[in-house]
């Protein structure tokens, strides 16, 4: 895993200022928090994750079509 180092910080740094992390992970999209010289956590800034679900998901459809079918023969 590649990790930019500019959005690395401690978990003591984020413990003891948050509100800076916080800001460093809006403007750079994310940090990784590193505990014991490991990465551990992401915080993420919501904005740059932009999850959107499509508005037919076909997938749901047919999952709920197989358990009305299954319901009936009970």
């Amino acid at each position: 895993m590649l990790i930019d180092t500019n959005k690395i910080v401690s978990m003591t740094e984020a413990n003891q200022n948050f509100s800076v992390v916080a800001k460093q992970a809006e403007e750079n999209g994310c940090v990784v928090i590193f505990k014991n010289n490991n990465p551990k956590y992401i915080l993420l800034d919501i904005s740059a994750c932009r999850l959107e679900l499509p508005k037919s998901d076909e997938r749901i459809e047919k999952a709920a079509k197989r358990k009305i079918s299954q319901a009936k023969w009970l």
